[in-house]
């Protein structure tokens, strides 16, 4: 791929909003298993190479086996994850294809009931920082030495 613009030194401003973002994020009541399911799936889904080796990087140096990075794509086939990580990921692929409906009903009354409201707007804003980090990666070429 051709070389492509660098966001991050081009308009740095508009790049440290996204990372104001992520440290609030990485510093409220989100855990930390939790943001970084929603980033390996967020990023699977958008095909962003870079960020799905960033954060399965990540997530094994927080102690997340590699049995569950492996059945993260089909965790609705398996029970390696709990009621509220099955949320979580059905809220993180709603999201994430929001063009296909949108967030249920369904899935936001779960989340609600599982999570209180404060949690379900972090989690919400979770998927949408990776979203936002994933096309940023995609669109400007980022890649990694793979």
């Amino acid at each position: 791929m051709k070389a492509r613009i660098r966001i991050k030194e081009l308009e740095s401003a508009a790049y440290e909003g996204l990372y104001k973002l992520e440290n609030y994020l990485q510093t409220s009541a989100l855990l930390g298993e939790h943001f970084e399911l929603i980033k390996i799936r967020a990023s699977q889904i958008n095909g962003c190479a870079f960020c799905i080796n960033m954060h399965t990087e990540d997530a094994r140096k927080n102690g997340e086996s590699e049995q569950r990075i492996y059945m993260l794509n089909a965790w609705r086939e398996t029970k390696l994850f709990t009621e509220e990580e099955k949320t979580i990921l059905a809220l993180t692929e709603e999201v994430t294809l929001i063009s296909n409906g949108g967030l249920s009903d369904e899935t936001y009354q779960k989340a609600e009931t599982l999570f209180g409201p404060n949690y379900l707007a972090l989690l919400i804003m979770a998927v949408v920082a990776i979203n936002a980090w994933n096309r940023v990666a995609i669109s400007t070429g980022m890649d990694f030495d793979g």
